[in-house]
């Protein structure tokens, strides 16, 4: 049955490529985005669709529509991006979700948060599973973003044992792919951007800490098993690629990859940067049928035309 779907943060990275699976699946999509880090190119070959409807909102502000579900992923995700406004970060987390869910209230509409992996800090437990509860440095740079999150998973629960909301609350790991913002200090984007320019490749640390990739598309694959999966079905559920790689590792292959003459250049860690992140996927698996199947030289390569495509047409500084 085609649905009326509301996607907060529509015009981001992960929104967009929500925004185009559901378009594809028949339905009629609300796109929502304050356009602080989602970007209008990311849905500009999708405009001409009359099913999807891209508005102009920040959700910390009530929003009045009629919609069947909403996917809230509205929230800046990178350091870089999330530390520019550390209290807006916070009130995006928690008033949007706050507004959001008292919209699936009203609406009795099914709501799925976009939770993350920063929810277990610096983990002490490796790899992580959603019994975890974390390690996380309540008054650092990075707080904003990993308490938001946390408080927003709260009231996820909370609105779901008060008023028996159907909820979804995802916990996605280290994500990659096109549309991509080229600054948003990530390492797949500053890795690839500077590798295509050929300038040094910045590599935090000694480059040993690891992260486990997900291409783009098996992430929203994983978002949209869990949204259509039964009511019982609520979270939080990892969602990411179980591979663990060094930081390092990835910008060698990334420099092999491009042909690049760039060359590693060491910097200093940033405050709280975790230091191993690797997600267990067992309730993905077992409860939603959903594993990664994108392997990192794939995701890597289509990544890579993306951004020579955009660097080749000017879109990238």
């Amino acid at each position: 049955m085609n649905k009326r779907i509301l996607v907060t943060g529509g015009a981001g990275f992960l929104g967009s490529h929500l925004v185009e699976r559901l378009l594809a699946e028949g339905h009629e999509v609300l796109s929502v985005d304050n356009y602080f880090t989602g970007r209008r190119a990311n849905l500009a070959h999708l405009l001409d669709d009359k099913r999807l409807e891209a508005m102009r909102h920040d959700i910390t502000f009530p929003l009045y529509v009629e919609v069947d579900e909403i996917y809230n992923l509205a929230c800046p995700a990178s350091p870089i991006h999330y530390q520019f406004d550390p209290v807006q970060t916070t009130k995006t987390s928690v008033l949007g979700s706050i507004n959001m869910l008292g919209l699936a209230k009203r609406l009795k509409a099914k709501i799925l948060l976009s939770s993350t992996s920063e929810v277990y800090g610096d983990p002490l437990v490796h790899p992580q599973t959603e019994e975890y509860r974390g390690n996380v440095n309540t008054i650092g740079p990075r707080a904003c973003y990993d308490e938001g999150k946390r408080c927003a998973e709260t009231l996820f629960f909370d609105y779901h044992r008060q008023h028996g909301l159907r909820i979804r609350v995802a916990r996605i790991f280290n994500t990659y792919g096109p549309r991509m913002h080229p600054n948003d200090g990530r390492v797949v984007s500053n890795f690839v951007v500077q590798a295509l320019k050929n300038a040094p490749i910045s590599v935090y640390g000694d480059g040993m800490q690891t992260r486990a990739f997900c291409y783009v598309d098996d992430m929203i694959d994983g978002l949209w098993r869990l949204m259509n999966a039964p009511d019982a079905v609520t979270g939080p559920i990892n969602i990411g690629n179980p591979v663990e790689i060094p930081v390092i590792e990835l910008a060698r292959r990334v420099i092999a990859m491009t042909g690049s003459r760039s060359t590693i250049e060491h910097r200093p860690l940033p405050v709280d940067d975790p230091l191993q992140r690797c997600p267990v996927i067992d309730k993905a698996r077992d409860l939603l049928g959903w594993n990664p199947g994108v392997p990192l030289e794939i995701g890597l390569g289509k990544t890579i035309a993306y951004f020579d495509g955009e660097l080749r047409r000017g879109a990238i500084a």
